[in-house]
């Protein structure tokens, strides 16, 4: 099987879990090839911060997209391929001119886009069972996580906050329920976070220290920072929404708390910070989990089943 991607964000400006598909693709054989904003001029409507923000930022821009959307559908049809696989609703609109069978996956606030279209792609993957709930009905293909090859059994006693310091990433009701608890925090956004480390190119470190990985944000339609923990053996506290939901059982593999309840997230740190016994049982059937569930063999195996079925 040939496969076409067709994606507004892909290596080295952005889109690496994009990049994770489709060598997970490759590795099960499938040729796949790429279009991305390298191959072909979108006068810096694609890339960095994505489209959206880009326009916000330069409003001048929305003048280009015909011509942008003609690139992107050019450069698409050089290439002879038996499937597409289009990331954002930009890419899947460029698909569906192409005439070849496609499947479309949304990203963000595409999900909520997605709805409100005149038409329905026939083919739709998302990567959560939530989100494939947000979108009335779509194949879930789970985002892979890296899994480390060994889990580090100690710790610094410390809560980790991983993310965007935003608060739709719940950074204002973490500080309010952590305050003095023992806490590192990474991460660049808007809140300013004076003792913040900042962005760091790897947080797999962060995780094999901390004691306890905090995401309580407000809204998530996947959470990769708790998946990404939970293969790091970490036990992790996080709001009970959106995807978030569906990574963790709470009590089983995780704690789930309501969204902005500082009170409970507070409890809930302290209840992991007293009980080593509790965070090893946790953490343990969180690796567990992300082994079985969201490792690239777990994703490869998901996304060649949905290209067989759109073909």
């Amino acid at each position: 099987m040939n496969v076409l991607v067709l994606t507004t964000s892909y290596p080295p400006d952005g889109g690496s879990f994009v990049a994770e598909a489709v060598e997970a693709a490759r590795a099960r054989g499938i040729d796949v090839d790429v279009v991305s904003p390298s191959s072909f001029r979108h006068f810096g409507i694609a890339g960095g911060h994505g489209i959206v923000a880009n326009l916000r930022a330069r409003p001048w821009l929305v003048a280009l997209l015909p011509l942008f959307l003609w690139n992107f559908r050019r450069a698409a049809a050089r290439h002879d391929a038996d499937l597409l696989h289009a990331h954002w609703l930009v890419s899947g609109v460029v698909a569906a001119t192409l005439r070849r069978p496609y499947v479309v996956q949304p990203w963000g606030t595409d999900v909520a886009l997605l709805g409100r279209l005149p038409w329905r792609f026939p083919h739709v993957i998302a990567a959560s069972r939530f989100l494939a709930e947000a979108m009335g009905a779509a194949t879930v293909v789970p985002t892979a996580v890296r899994i480390p090859e060994r889990v580090v059994e100690t710790d610094d006693g410390t809560i980790l906050f991983a993310g965007r310091l935003s608060p739709e990433k719940g950074i204002e009701e973490f500080l309010a329920a952590s305050e003095g608890l023992p806490r590192t925090i990474v991460g660049g956004g808007p809140v300013d976070v004076p003792e913040g480390l900042g962005p760091v190119a790897d947080v797999a470190p962060y995780y094999e220290r901390a004691a306890v990985v905090a995401v309580p944000s407000r809204r998530e339609g996947y959470g990769m920072v708790a998946r990404e923990a939970m293969a790091h053996g970490r036990a992790v506290v996080a709001s009970a929404v959106g995807g978030l939901r569906d990574a963790i059982d709470d009590g089983v593999d995780g704690l789930l708390v309501p969204p902005r309840d500082v009170a409970a997230l507070r409890a809930a740190l302290e209840r992991l910070l007293g009980d080593p016994e509790l965070r090893a049982r946790l953490g343990a059937a969180a690796r567990a989990k992300a082994e079985r569930e969201w490792s690239r063999e777990a994703m490869a195996d998901a996304l060649v089943r949905a290209y067989h079925e759109a073909v």
